[in-house]
């Protein structure tokens, strides 16, 4: 038996792209000289903070100065030496639990230079709301995964690997016609990356 779906997309097939080609993506990109300042002047650009440090324990000591951080009652971190959590994440089973996570420690994988995003997936993450969430988050990203361009960071990525990833960039924010941005609309009211190495 068809369904009008199925006409409907047999019909979308049955008319064949005859337009130009795609451009080649295949070429020589506009890079900084500078890819770690530029990640960072980029994310600061978008409400977001980078800070590059060079082990766990330079993060863990800036972390601790936050007062986001220090203040907060429910925390949770997946990055072994920075940060700590004050509840057993495996116990939670239902998504909705985690609504009031005030700060959320979590790894990335690639930072790219050109729009301050950081690819993040489910790898090490066993409840991706924990990116949505909490009230505040930090991303912590090995230098090595540092990237110029958005092209170079899809060809990393692990595209298709895990059930989710994403790129995120800065914290949540919404801006309307009468050009007022409010920050935190959606998801974390503020962004901290972590460049290790």
């Amino acid at each position: 038996m068809t369904t009008s779906r199925d006409e409907l997309l047999a019909r979308i097939r049955s008319h064949a792209w005859d337009g130009p080609e795609l451009p080649s993506l295949d070429r020589e990109w506009s890079r900084a000289t500078d890819l770690r300042q530029q990640f960072t002047d980029v994310l600061a650009g978008v409400g977001g903070r980078c800070l590059q440090v060079a082990s766990l324990a330079d993060a863990e000591a800036d972390l601790q100065s936050l007062t986001q951080y220090a203040e907060a009652p429910k925390t949770v971190s997946l990055v072994p030496g920075v940060g700590r959590s004050t509840f057993d994440l495996s116990a939670v089973v239902d998504p909705h639990d985690l609504e009031d996570v005030d700060f959320a420690v979590l790894p990335g994988d690639i930072a790219v230079a050109e729009n301050g995003a950081v690819w993040v997936t489910d790898a090490a993450v066993p409840q991706r709301v924990l990116f949505f969430l909490p009230q505040h988050l930090a991303l912590v990203v090995p230098a090595a995964g540092l990237v110029g361009n958005l092209h170079e960071g899809q060809a990393r990525a692990t595209l298709g690997e895990r059930p989710f990833g994403c790129w995120m960039s800065g914290p949540s924010k919404t801006a309307d016609i009468e050009q007022a941005l409010v920050i935190g609309a959606h998801g974390a009211r503020s962004l901290t990356v972590y460049l290790v190495g």
